[in-house]
């Protein structure tokens, strides 16, 4: 089943979340109209090649322009006439938007099928969708808007302010420039009289008007602690959620939205004191409340201007290899990765160049020992105006990075850490002026891992995924150093958005069981049960050569390259132990059938089929040798289970896979993934691979006490082969 059918199906709720991901950015009319077209085109690797973008962008215009001639529909027709023209203007000069607004909109359906199917939100995305939140940023849209309202009526006022002196400039100078013989006349007297009462409203105003812009900076301070901040750091935290398989990122364009207005207010605020001051310069007197209280509300406007301008300045796009877009703040030495910065202030339009440096590895621990790196390209580059962004600046770059294996002529050695646990930063800084303000910016990436083999990539990631899982914190390279650890609670939500991000599915309840069963025992149906970093990714599964984690790696790459369309359509069971595989197929019909995945192999998946048993009452269940990647390169796992045979007892092949469990007959479930292409090379006749299992009746216990290889056998294959190696060769096929 396709995922925009998938999407279809869902309850209400979770289609409230689908109708939120679509806007003019990606209309949800084209969504529907070319769904099957847009979910085979591969989008991650587009959204980051420039290229590769450009011509999906192309097939796309075309592929609507073909569907609007064939819409018989006229107001449809119309809709999508207008859509075309629209997505022509706005990504004509973008294709990598385009395209990574559609892979996301993809990745976050994926995550709404998976969370629909477990039924029950974990943890973190249930903070990551607080209800709360929408009331508290639709009070924080109020206050911005009363602030600037409150700041557009202090221009009236101090407009109200100059002319007030402007006519008590005018009249005072009026009288002074009378005959001194006439200053005692009544006249004379009265207009002084006027005069003062002009001036003590004038005093009036100014003490007014200066309360006022008092109140409001104070209120923007509030602003800024108690609002602003908190949601800036959420909104950090979400990425960081986000950049391990979490919940689509949003909010950054309402960020902006905020920390512009407010930054307008303040850049409002300066020019009315600078106003206020030019005032002075005309018309001042004794106890004049402008001298005695500009300077210092014009300090506290420059300080927020400051720091709300620093804050504003945040990394968009974390650090990320092209090759692998899902797997953020992975570098690989030599392999051309890119990250973003943007401004969140749109700054008053004036002539100067913002230059931003990146600096790699800025903040180590003191005294850590340490592999060393270089950026090879250039590391300063100028933000501009994205139109995309609304006018904010932003700076995109692409670097390469090295490693220095010498420093003054010296070996560089490396830490006591792993090079996985080794956590590096990627630093940007720049300097500017603005309105008599010296700002420094300076923000950075989260912990990066820097990998020199791809071997070293499952490592990385978990360990990407363990320090952004458990801390908040941007600096904090020192974690693997005591890693803290984290409950199965937790662990369980992430280790399915893995599957739902990568494999387009996630786990549902019974899976994740059995995962947290395989990793901490019968304690896995606690969620607060705790798991260590060294039992997920260092330590080997009891009698296993593998982690836990390299053994679930292993299985998310078998289904990404293998066999995605089965385990998108639910034909795969996966996880689930010997034990429950027995209870489920022992009082099924001969014929039934599951597939589960390999606890034995990395990367293998195996079926177990029931037999027909000669005992009456005893199900008698047969297991196939896992399938790896190697197996399943030279034929695809939907035509294994169609031709698969058995010799057993001389008797002719047969295919004893009959019904998928429970009941699904094989050809329904698994007929729409056969390839039914044939080699067809003339003269000859078409070949096919059939997959065949040879069925040995149980050999009769051996009599002699001597054992079945001998010793100096056994030394021999012990120098040829690894332990694992025998102890597959000396298994059964049909028992893992």
């Amino acid at each position: 089943m396709s995922q925009w059918k998938q999407i279809q199906q869902l309850e209400i709720k979770y289609l409230e979340q689908v109708d939120y991901l679509y806007d003019d950015n990606f209309p949800m009319d084209i969504r529907q109209v070319l769904s099957s077209w847009i979910e085979s085109q591969d989008w991650d690797t587009a959204a980051n090649h420039e290229s590769m973008a450009t011509v999906l962008l192309n097939n796309l215009l075309s592929q609507l322009e073909r569907q609007c001639s064939q819409e018989q529909n006229f107001l449809q027709r119309h809709n999508l006439k207008i859509i075309n023209q629209q997505l022509q203007l706005k990504y004509k000069a973008s294709p990598l938007h385009m395209a990574g607004v559609i892979a996301t909109c993809l990745r976050e359906e994926r995550r709404i099928i998976s969370t629909a199917s477990i039924q029950e939100q974990g943890p973190l995305e249930k903070s990551m969708q607080n209800p709360v939140a929408f009331e508290r940023q639709k009070n924080l849209d109020n206050r911005v808007a009363v602030i600037r309202s409150r700041v557009q009526m202090m221009d009236q006022a101090v407009k109200h302010l100059e002319d007030m002196q402007d006519d008590f400039d005018f009249r005072y100078k009026t009288l002074q420039s009378r005959d001194p013989a006439d200053r005692n006349t009544d006249v004379m007297k009265q207009e002084v009289t006027r005069l003062q009462e002009m001036l003590n409203n004038l005093d009036f105003k100014r003490k007014d008007s200066l309360s006022k812009m008092r109140d409001v900076i104070k209120e923007i301070d509030a602003l800024v602690v108690s609002q602003l901040n908190p949601e800036l750091m959420e909104w950090k935290r979400k990425q960081q959620i986000n950049c391990i398989g979490g919940p689509m990122l949003t909010g950054l364009e309402q960020l902006q939205n905020w920390f512009t207005l407010t930054a307008q207010s303040l850049f409002q605020m300066k020019r009315q004191l600078d106003k206020m001051g030019e005032l002075i310069l005309k018309v001042t007197y004794e106890s004049d409340p402008i001298p005695l209280q500009r300077p210092q509300m014009e300090e506290q406007v420059k300080y927020l201007l400051y720091h709300l301008i620093r804050s504003s300045f945040v990394v968009e796009k974390q650090p990320c290899m092209p090759t692998h877009p899902q797997k953020p703040l992975i570098i690989k030495t030599g392999v051309q990765f890119t990250t973003k910065v943007r401004l969140l202030v749109k700054l008053p339009e004036v002539d100067y160049q913002l230059k931003v440096k990146t600096i790699f590895d800025k903040d180590l621990p003191p005294g850590r020992v340490n592999r060393q790196f270089f950026i090879l390209t250039t590391n300063t580059k100028v933000m501009d105006v994205e139109e995309s962004s609304n006018g904010c600046l932003s700076v995109e770059f692409r670097h390469l990075l090295k490693e220095k294996k010498y420093v003054n002529g010296t070996k560089v050695n490396e830490g006591p850490l792993s090079v996985t646990e080794e956590l590096h930063s990627l630093s940007f800084e720049a300097q500017f002026n603005i309105l008599g303000i010296n700002i420094d910016l300076e923000t950075c990436s989260f912990p990066l891992v820097v990998i020199s083999n791809v071997s070293q990539l499952p490592g990385g990631w978990a360990s990407v995924m363990w320090y952004n899982l458990l801390t908040d914190e941007p600096k904090n390279l020192g974690f693997f150093a005591n890693p803290p650890r984290a409950s199965w609670g937790q662990l369980s939500e992430v280790l399915s958005w893995q599957f739902s991000t990568f494999a387009g599915r996630g786990l549902n309840r019974e899976q994740l069981h059995m995962l947290g069963e395989k990793l901490l025992g019968h304690q896995a149906s606690h969620s607060e049960s705790q798991v260590s970093w060294s039992k997920f990714c260092k330590e080997n599964i009891p009698g296993k050569p593998f982690s836990f984690w390299m053994w679930l790696d292993s299985i998310l790459e078998l289904i990404k390259k293998h066999l995605l369309p089965i385990w998108n359509d639910n034909c795969i069971m996966g996880f689930v132990s010997k034990e429950t595989e027995r209870s489920l197929l022992k009082d099924r019909e001969p014929g039934t059938f599951l597939l589960r995945f390999s606890e034995s192999h990395l990367g293998g998946i195996t079926f177990t089929w029931v037999e027909q048993s000669e005992n009456a009452g005893e199900a008698k269940l047969i297991s196939v040798e896992p399938y790896t990647k190697s197996r399943l390169s030279a034929l695809p796992f939907a035509d294994i289970i169609r031709d698969y045979k058995v010799f057993a007892n001389g008797e002719a092949p047969e295919n004893p896979l009959k019904f998928l469990y429970p009941d699904i007959p094989k050809n329904e479930a698994f007929g729409r993934h056969y390839n039914s292409q044939q080699s067809k090379v003339f003269p000859y006749i078409p070949s096919m691979l059939i997959p065949i299992s040879t069925l040995h009746a149980t050999p009769p216990p051996c009599s002699s006490p001597e054992p079945p290889m001998s010793p100096g056998m056994f030394d021999m294959l012990t120098q040829h082969l690894s332990p694992l190696e025998i102890e597959t060769a000396m298994s059964s096929p049909y028992s893992e």
